[in-house]
């Protein structure tokens, strides 16, 4: 698998933790331990850099782009225990909200799918996670979940809001916490709040991130969790079952951490980041089986 890469020096001061393209793949965002984010401009291999976003007071964990219906908007989160939501206007990007509910490092971010509004989903060390929701009134509501993972979150992950077999938008996202659980939630209509649907126990090691799969037309979900274990677990739900249960498969052990999943546009491959500098894309096979497909190093050579 032949790909083309562009390399550039972001000129972050520390370690990079995340780097996201938005809606259009026209923008990047990366985000660092030196407390900045900053964004470029990517196109036909070139980048230009635009701005540097100064307003977090410790290392920035994620950053996250929102769909461009909602203008051009990020979200970002830091070990200072804050969200910031930047949007873009004439003279550059400002903050237009502040989220400082936590109580200690904010580690995940996640934007709702754009048929649910503009919701953000954010996973805390505090245990917590909460929704900060823009209102029709032109206002921000934040909505607390207490005791989400007792000993910290570490990953959040919206599912697709449009499933195979569900009549309505589906309001569901999962949680991967210090406590080794991946947890499903799911909203209720009753208490106005979401709601704990399954809680998928595997991992023996803190869970570092969760990805819904996006819908691929199958009448089955994918989620992918990996861990401090080595381990990555696809878990699946078929639509047409009654039961609320996932099966588990694993993919082949790894040598060193999995820090990061995160699935095609299309749905049906998964990449893997794993601590030994090693990039894997995963795909499933007509037996049902997953294969390593591509494996990319840090140096960007591919096999």
């Amino acid at each position: 698998m032949s790909t083309n890469t562009l390399q550039f020096d972001t000129q972050h001061e520390d370690m990079i933790h995340d780097a996201q393209l938005d809606y259009y793949g026209k923008r990047l965002a990366t985000c660092s331990s030196d407390g900045s984010i900053r964004i470029f401009e990517v196109s036909n291999q070139q980048q230009k850099f635009v701005e540097a976003l100064k307003g977090h007071t410790g290392p920035v964990w994620q950053v996250s782009w929102a769909h461009p219906k909602f203008g051009s908007v990020l979200a970002s989160c830091s070990y200072d225990g804050t969200v910031l939501i930047w949007k873009e206007t004439g003279s550059g990007f400002a903050v237009i909200h502040k989220h400082d509910k936590h109580q200690a490092s904010v580690n995940a971010i996640a934007w709702a799918s754009h048929e649910l509004g503009p919701v953000l989903l954010c996973g805390s060390s505090d245990g917590k996670i909460s929704l900060v929701s823009f209102t029709e009134t032109g206002t921000w509501e934040v909505q607390m979940i207490r005791s989400a993972h007792a000993t910290g979150v570490n990953a959040v992950s919206w599912a697709p809001v449009i499933a195979a077999n569900e009549p309505t938008n589906l309001k569901q996202f999962a949680t991967g916490g210090c406590d080794n659980n991946v947890k499903i939630w799911a909203y209720s209509d009753e208490t106005k709040t979401h709601d704990v649907v399954q809680t998928l126990s595997g991992h023996s090691d803190w869970v570092r991130d969760v990805a819904f799969a996006p819908n691929s037309g199958l009448p089955r979900t994918y989620l992918a969790s990996c861990s401090q274990d080595k381990n990555v677990y696809i878990w699946t739900r078929d639509a047409q079952s009654e039961s609320l249960d996932w099966k588990q498969q694993a993919l082949e052990p790894f040598p060193d951490v999995v820090w990061r999943v995160s699935w095609s546009l299309s749905g049906n491959v998964l990449a893997v980041s794993c601590g030994d500098n090693r990039v894997t894309l995963w795909k499933e096979n007509v037996k049902g089986e997953w294969e390593c497909i591509s494996e990319a190093n840090e140096s960007s050579q591919t096999a």
